[in-house]
């Protein structure tokens, strides 16, 4: 069976003001020309669908017509609900999908949910383990959850008559293999205590290992399709990958090379895993130097690298006006501002706390101070305040 393998999309997620839908409409139609150049049997997406539990409605009718799309092509697709997700939202409708090829993992229930193929007499199953909170099982942490759960499939298992042999990952001898076992999961994957390789638009806080989940719990399996890290990469000697996010989502993430693995098994199990590299709308990238360096340096790109999301590092010593003004004028989409002899951020909207700050429906001079606090981090000197009351005064008669 070949299937490819892709997880956090969190579609309908906005970084630094801008809305990602437009690159992420993008994306998912590259992908959807992946499975079919590739002539993959299903798509695996491994958790967080969406970025928030109560998506937007754009986000929503994006994803749908993904899904359309690759029903559309014959594709299967198997996909579970991660930590970003509501179970709920996502499991909604589950039975009828089930019966149209979409097979969801999201309402933890006694038996973990399958997705079961059969070629030739021979079965593919995906074994579908969705993010769970451990409070939602009674357990103290990740690892117990999973270990309750996991052992649960394995029971049945035998009681379906899979030899023991078989349930630890091997092959009894002379007995010819019956079927490989594809572990669909979200969690936070260590392996003997080596954590895997983070960026800092994962927000995850990992208290005391709590989160951790070892790789020693998900032997048995021919595949382990992971969901939850942003970078892709393979998780200890077993076969457990994380797909990655298709997009990059912070500018940590800018050395990344995003892609959808292709996975394809036979009867002795894994066969390969292969990266198909994904390219997007728009580069997220950093530039750096004066800020006269770089709007040098953006005169020579092409109009398409001019579109790409932009941190611009500036070295400047001393004043500048209204720096992110002036790189918008050549790299519209600037998301940030970093002043590095501050070592402070302004991004593309007016200032980081706006929202929160004009919620607080403060008057006019102290929404003028915490402008000033925003851009300059430093409090507005007397004088400064003084001038302002005046033209304050003067505009609002």
């Amino acid at each position: 069976m070949r299937f490819l393998h892709i997880a956090d999309l969190h579609i309908g997620k906005i970084v630094n003001d801008f809305s990602m839908l437009e690159d992420q409409k993008f994306i998912l139609e590259q992908i959807a020309g992946m499975a079919k150049a590739n002539s993959v049997d299903a798509v695996v997406i491994a958790g967080d669908i969406y970025d928030r539990a109560i998506p937007p409605g754009e986000a929503v009718a994006l994803f749908d017509a993904f899904l359309t799309k690759l029903a559309g092509q014959g594709r299967k697709v198997i996909l579970i609900s991660g930590n970003h997700d509501s179970p709920e939202r996502i499991g909604f409708g589950s039975e009828i999908l089930g019966r149209q090829g979409v097979h969801i993992g999201a309402l933890v229930k006694e038996e973990l949910c399958r997705a079961v193929f059969e070629e030739d007499g021979f079965e593919t199953e995906f074994v579908l383990l969705p993010f769970v909170k451990p409070a939602w099982l009674g357990t103290g942490t990740s690892g117990e959850a999973v270990e309750a759960l996991l052992s649960g499939y394995w029971q049945e298992e035998a009681r379906r008559g899979y030899p023991a042999g078989e349930i630890s990952g091997g092959r009894l001898a002379g007995e010819e293999r019956r079927k490989n076992r594809i572990l669909v999961t979200h969690f936070f994957i260590t392996d003997k205590g080596r954590e895997p390789e983070l960026s800092d638009s994962e927000t995850t806080i990992h208290v005391g290992g709590l989160d951790n989940v070892d790789a020693g719990l998900l032997k048995g399996f021919d595949y382990v399709a992971l969901g939850h890290i942003h970078k892709s990469q393979q998780i200890g000697e077993k076969p457990m990958w994380y797909a990655g996010s298709p997009l990059k989502y912070s500018f940590g993430e800018t050395g990344q090379r995003k892609a959808a693995l292709l996975v394809e098994t036979g009867r002795e199990g894994l066969k390969e895993v292969r990266k198909l590299e994904l390219r997007p709308l728009r580069e997220m990238r950093k530039v750096k130097g004066t800020l006269k360096e770089v709007m040098e340096e953006a005169a020579g790109l092409a109009d398409r690298e001019r579109q790409d999301y932009i941190q611009a590092v500036l070295t400047d010593r001393g004043e500048l006006i209204d720096p992110i003004g002036t790189i918008r004028s050549v790299y519209p989409n600037v998301m940030q501002i970093v002043r590095e002899e501050a070592g402070s951020a302004q991004t593309g909207g007016p200032f980081r706390n706006q929202s929160r700050i004009l919620a607080e429906k403060k008057d006019t001079l102290a929404l003028f101070e915490a402008f000033y606090r925003e851009v300059r981090e430093a409090v507005l000197p007397d004088e400064g305040k003084d001038v302002l009351v005046d033209i304050v005064k003067e505009l609002e008669g």
